[in-house]
């Protein structure tokens, strides 16, 4: 009951404080929030790439991942558009629709794949905020669709 009482009051200060951004909050406040955000995510109904995961890629993969980027010089993932990535990697598919617990692509993510993490260098704990990974996740295991 506690926690919910803490994650409804951070996410009211959130609200109180949107317009200055996250650094207005306090450790702690930011955790709860992202808690929040990370339900939330689990909550949603069907995940649209073009909506969702794609905004995701773009904002935190394509640096890497195009045509001469050090991503796709490694690998050859090129996740420039849904065909690309479904393509996957000179080494084979990374996406296994309706399967995210042995998909590569969500592997890499959460850094279970051999040690390998991605997006490399991205912040200080090394990988995406939990709720884009849970959100890239529930997408898979829906059976990642062009939608």
């Amino acid at each position: 009951m506690k926690i919910g009482i803490l994650l409804g009051g951070a996410v009211l200060v959130a609200l109180s404080f949107n317009a200055l951004g996250m650094e207005a909050l306090s450790a702690p406040e930011q955790e709860a929030l992202k808690t929040q955000e990370a339900l939330k995510a689990q909550g949603k109904g069907e995940v649209s790439y073009k909506n969702d995961i794609f905004p995701i890629i773009y904002d935190h993969c394509l640096n890497c991942h195009i045509p001469g980027g050090k991503g796709y010089v490694k690998s050859g993932l090129d996740l420039r558009t849904y065909e690309s990535l479904m393509k996957g990697t000179k080494f084979g598919a990374v996406v296994k629709p309706g399967d995210s617990e042995t998909s590569t692509f969500t592997k890499l993510l959460e850094g279970t794949n051999k040690g390998l993490k991605m997006p490399a260098g991205l912040n200080a704990s090394g990988t995406l905020d939990r709720q884009y990974i849970l959100l890239m996740r529930k997408w898979v295991q829906q059976g990642a669709k062009n939608n």
